[in-house]
């Protein structure tokens, strides 16, 4: 296979040794077997006692270095290249790890289907951890056949994500696929991500151009597809480039996102530096510019509500790394007063 097809360029060399070894990219992840795509084509792989040992498990999009000895039906991989993006989020449950969906990334398409499911205050959250990836993000609004007023709905996304390409599309009828081609070039990498049902997998067929995933039609109750990817999948296309479906998340658990929060938010961090006070907390403070403009109709209230939930979950996630679960929740208690 052709690994700049694939997205290969030797920046990801810097300062490796990669002797002995060949290149390969992670396509899929299952249990403890990993595909991976190589100059001599598909290959399973496992990864080393040591790497495992370390809890160094590659991601669907790593660059890896691998050897592959005449006769074996299995490849080894020794070490992942350093990643130039990378979508992460938090374990479910009360944990601290890290679960990194997808990595070097150039694009990320935050799928938002245009029908019951609609939700500004999601595509908010899916825009922090894009920004935080390092990836660029593209909104892709599907089902537009199902919208009365698309225009409006695009008007809406464009309030919470600025300079961020807005595409409306219908898998249905072929409306705005062809828009998206535009990302789809030779050596670069896309992503979908979103909540289950929105499309994903239908659009991954459109774009590839063959039924390579599997679908299920919409509900007839709630306008939801049901959700059928369920794993992380990387998938060449013929003319260059690749593309990785992921599974459907309700509402991904940020991991980190700092920066992201900023990117997503520029809008109130731009007013805050307007405040009075530096250490404003826009609730009762006097001179308060972020108050003012909500007042003012400039700034909507549940978008401020929106940019609190996300810093106060991202704090929570922060101190639960420095002390554990525990310590983070006697100093969340205590200062809520309890």
């Amino acid at each position: 296979m052709n690994l700049i097809k694939l997205g290969w360029n030797d920046d990801y060399l810097k300062d490796i040794d990669r002797e002995g070894y060949k290149i390969a990219r992670v396509a899929i992840k299952y249990r403890d077997i990993y595909k991976v795509y190589s100059e001599e084509g598909e290959i399973l792989a496992e990864t080393t006692g040591k790497m495992r040992y370390n809890e160094a498990f590659p991601a669907v999009g790593d660059w890896v270095l691998v050897s592959i000895n005449e006769g074996d039906e299995r490849a080894i991989i020794h070490s992942i290249l350093p990643r130039k993006s990378k979508v992460s989020r938090k374990v479910a449950g009360n944990t601290t790890y890290e679960q990194v969906v997808a990595s070097n990334l150039d694009t990320i398409f935050i799928v938002s289907s245009l029908n019951q499911d609609f939700n500004l205050r999601r595509i908010e959250r899916y825009l922090t951890i894009v920004w935080e990836s390092g990836a660029n993000p593209v909104i892709v609004l599907s089902k537009a056949d199902l919208c009365p007023d698309v225009d409006s709905k695009i008007m809406e996304v464009e309030g919470v994500a600025f300079g961020v390409p807005v595409h409306p599309i219908s898998s249905l009828t072929d409306e705005g696929i062809g828009d998206l081609s535009q990302y789809l070039q030779e050596g670069e990498t896309v992503a979908l991500i979103g909540s289950s049902g929105v499309g994903k997998s239908t659009l991954v067929n459109k774009l590839i151009g063959e039924e390579r995933l599997k679908v299920q039609d919409i509900r007839e109750d709630d306008d939801k597809g049901k959700h059928t990817t369920t794993h992380r999948e990387l998938i060449p296309l013929k003319e260059g480039g690749v593309i990785i479906d992921t599974p459907g998340m309700r509402e991904i658990q940020l991991w980190d996102g700092g920066e992201g929060l900023k990117d997503t938010f520029g809008d109130i961090e731009e007013l805050a530096s307007r405040c009075h006070f530096n250490d404003c907390n826009h609730d009762s403070e006097p001179k308060c510019a972020v108050k003012r403009a909500i007042e003012e109709g400039e700034l909507p209230q549940e978008r401020l509500k929106s940019y609190r939930k996300l810093q106060r979950e991202l704090e929570y996630i922060e101190l639960k790394k420095k002390y554990g679960s525990e310590g983070a929740s006697r100093i969340k208690l205590k200062r809520m007063g309890l």
